[in-house]
């Protein structure tokens, strides 16, 4: 950080080898730039008053950053109690049509933000607000950092744990990276690092996921702080069946996208051995080659093909 408080990008030299810390408690208090935080707000009436009245809070304390709120399309009357209350000066409310997602929420107010340092927190009163010193004070050393909702009273929501669990382990194979939290809804980056990531963010809650694994696979750094994590406020979004088909397919998805090679190498693999045990079997056995081993070799030669093209693509991407 320079005399004159802004945070200065670091150098590819600086971020090679230093993807991940885990920082184990509230961070010395430094000098921040102004910040833009976002806060994507769908049916949460119940809320919503507090919410604003929190980010009054936030904005006494940083009186030169803004605050912007996305409506994502309400139902419930949230959107009334947003506009309705008394506004002030760096607080702005940004009102979708229809519901689009909580990426989308996320990609508005990313799009109108004023300041390159960029926050970002759920509506629903989860987070602890009080911790956002601690990460934006870690912004003068990092790329992103994480408010991980592994410190004391975290409390997670049963039905959720199992699948956030799996992803997570998923996630550290892909990125052969440790990972506290993947999807914590409570985070600092910076906007001119993110636009780079754009074009492949989803519109959904898979939002979070996906740049997490974005910043590790480019080597940014990112830094995790143990926050901890309330019981929200108002009822859940969570549809059972609907968000598990779309937890398999962002599994899918992610795979394919940030380490192809380690997806479908391990295939290539398995049906290059089946290959020479039928070609083994046709030799020694039948002393004639069948369909079926040829079939093989040709499974084997396109996954690989395949998998190299995918390798390529993504390298070349991301540049």
């Amino acid at each position: 950080m320079s005399s004159g408080g802004t945070v200065e990008p670091l150098s590819s030299s600086e971020r090679a080898g230093m993807s991940v810390s885990i920082d184990p408690g509230p961070a010395e208090r430094r000098v921040v730039p102004p910040f833009t935080l976002v806060v994507p707000c769908y049916d949460e009436a119940a809320g919503a008053a507090q919410l604003l009245e929190c980010l009054g809070d936030i904005l006494e304390e940083f009186p030169e950053s803004e605050i912007i709120v996305v409506d994502d399309g309400s139902t419930d009357g949230t959107g009334d109690v947003l506009t309705t209350l008394p506004g002030r000066a760096g607080l702005r409310v940004i009102a979708h049509a229809e519901n689009r997602g909580y990426g989308a929420a996320l990609k508005t107010g990313l799009r109108r933000a004023h300041h390159d340092l960029i926050v970002i927190v759920d509506a629903d009163g989860t987070y602890p607000f009080d911790r956002l010193p601690d990460l934006l004070a870690e912004m003068a050393d990092a790329d992103m950092v994480v408010g991980a909702r592994v410190g004391p009273g975290a409390a997670h929501p049963w039905l959720r744990r199992g699948p956030k669990a799996v992803l997570r382990r998923w996630a550290m194979w892909l990125t052969q990276t440790e990972i506290p939290d993947l999807n914590s809804g409570f985070r600092v980056f910076r906007k001119s690092v993110v636009e780079r990531f754009l074009r492949i963010l989803p519109d959904g809650f898979s939002f979070t996921t996906t740049i997490t694994l974005a910043m590790l696979q480019s080597h940014y750094r990112v830094v995790w702080i143990p926050v901890a994590y309330a019981p929200r406020l108002g009822s859940s979004k969570i549809r059972p069946i609907a968000d598990t088909l779309r937890f398999l397919q962002l599994m899918l998805r992610t795979g394919m996208y940030f380490a192809p090679l380690r997806i479908l190498m391990p295939v290539a693999t398995c049906l290059g051995l089946l290959f020479l045990g039928s070609a083994t079997y046709d030799i020694v056995v039948l002393s004639n080659l069948t369909d079926k081993t040829l079939m093989l070799l040709l499974f084997t030669l396109n996954t690989v093909i395949f998998a190299l093209l995918a390798d390529m693509i993504d390298k070349r991407s991301s540049k």
